[in-house]
C-alpha cells in the first residue's frame, strides 16, 4: 500500500478519494441473514422503494479513520495498533426498533437501532476511542449505533420490531472502495478480554 498526500495544488481542485478507513462489527452469518429478512418485510411493510443491502454488507460503523486516495500506510498501522490494544471480553448487542435518518435529501438511511441492548456497544466504542487517541488518530465525536438497511426517498418513524441480537466475538478495521460498494477486511481482532 503506499501512502498518499491528500493536498491539491494551488488552483486545482484536490483529488478525489478512493478509499475509506473504518473500524467495523459484522455481524455473524445467521444474523446478517435474519437482518436481511426484517428488511424486506419492514420495506413491505412500510411501502418504501429502496433495495435492502446484501445480507454481507451489514454491519456497524465504530469509527471512521478517514477518506483517502489510496491506503496511506501510516493511517492503517496506527489503526492495527490500536486494534491490537482492544482488550474486551465479547459482548451481545441487541437491536430493536427500526427508523429512518432524515439526513439525506432524497437519500434516507433506514435503520435498525436499539435502547438498553446497544449499551454494551457504546461502551466498546468508547474503548476504541481511547485506543486510537493513544496512537493519535481520531475517533468519531458521536455514535448512534445503528444497521443500515437501505436507503430511500421516504423517512419512517420509529418503530418497535422483534429483537435482533448477537454476541459480538469481533471487529475489523476495513478499506471501502468508494463508490464500489466493496469492503476489504485488513485486520481482524478476536474479543477474548
Amino acid at each position: 500500500m503506499a501512502e498518499t498526500s491528500q493536498m491539491g495544488l494551488p488552483g486545482f481542485d484536490p483529488p478525489t478519494p478512493t478509499d475509506r478507513l473504518m473500524f467495523l462489527l459484522y455481524p455473524d452469518p445467521a444474523t446478517a441473514e435474519a437482518i436481511a429478512r426484517e428488511a424486506r418485510r419492514l420495506k413491505e411493510a412500510l411501502g418504501l422503494r429502496g433495495q435492502p443491502l446484501a445480507a454481507d454488507r451489514f454491519h456497524v460503523t465504530l469509527h471512521h479513520l478517514g477518506d483517502y486516495v489510496g491506503v496511506p500506510n501510516d493511517i492503517v498501522a496506527k489503526g492495527e495498533r490500536a486494534g491490537e490494544a482492544m482488550t474486551h471480553a465479547p459482548f451481545d448487542v441487541v437491536f430493536d426498533q427500526a427508523a429512518s435518518f432524515a439526513n439525506r435529501g432524497g437519500s434516507n438511511p433506514f435503520t435498525l437501532q436499539g435502547g438498553e441492548g446497544v449499551e454494551a456497544l457504546i461502551a466498546f466504542q468508547k474503548a476504541l476511542a481511547d485506543r486510537m487517541l493513544a496512537v493519535r488518530l481520531k475517533p468519531d465525536k458521536s455514535f448512534t449505533p445503528h444497521i443500515t438497511l437501505l436507503y430511500d426517498g421516504q423517512v419512517a418513524s420509529a418503530q418497535a420490531i422483534a429483537p435482533i441480537r448477537w454476541t459480538v466475538d469481533h471487529f475489523v478495521l476495513v478499506r471501502s472502495k468508494l463508490g464500489r460498494t466493496q469492503h476489504v477486511v485488513l485486520r481482524r481482532w478476536n474479543l477474548n478480554g
